[in-house]
């Protein structure tokens, strides 16, 4: 009787990883084709603009999931496959498509390399990060331009790079500091 217990679980998740091949190839014929929605909108429940996985509350999908999970869980970790949210204290530093790549130490390595070419200011500067988490992930942040608004407000393009298993990730963001603030934050 234990067998069969143990039996069906590790059934379902072979007839799962069987199936997952084929929807791969044919999923773009078997998927509704769908307008793209408008961004979303920051809210408690947000991933900080990250991609999100598809939501479930069914039973079944909480099994398989658990079973899923740990089965494959370390492997995706080790290559990259999850994606990370950005972390409150860099919300001011970081753009998502950056954070979203890094665990939060890296993001705060990445936030201090930000702010340490911003209070130097000078066009060209660059600062050199390295993960002390991962193997393989690194970034850097270079002040790429300076101006200054007609209000005061002193701002920089800065280009931060990030680099996770050999992917490059680069965005340019615009910095700003307005007169009496103590540093420079992203721009809307």
């Amino acid at each position: 009787m234990k067998h069969r217990l143990w039996g069906a679980p590790a059934m379902m998740a072979a007839c799962i990883l069987a199936v997952a091949p084929a929807q791969a190839q044919f999923g773009s014929i078997l998927r509704k084709v769908t307008t793209p929605s408008p961004a979303p909108t920051s809210s408690d429940s947000d991933n900080g603009g990250c991609p999100k996985g598809k939501k479930g509350s069914g039973a079944g999908r909480a099994i398989i999931g658990g079973v899923l999970d740990s089965a494959i869980g370390s492997a995706a970790s080790k290559a990259g496959v999850y994606s990370y949210v950005p972390i409150a204290e860099v919300s001011g530093t970081l753009t998502n498509a950056i954070a979203c790549k890094l665990d939060p130490k890296e993001q705060v390595q990445a936030a201090a390399a930000t702010e340490q070419v911003t209070r130097g200011g000078d066009v060209g500067e660059t600062a050199n990060w390295t993960s002390t988490t991962r193997e393989n992930v690194s970034g850097s942040s270079t002040v790429a331009s300076k101006n200054q608004l007609a209000d005061g407000t002193s701002c920089m393009n800065v280009t931060d790079v990030v680099i996770v298993e050999g992917e490059e990730t680069r965005v340019s963001k615009k910095m700003c500091r307005g007169p009496g603030q103590s540093r420079y934050v992203l721009a809307a």
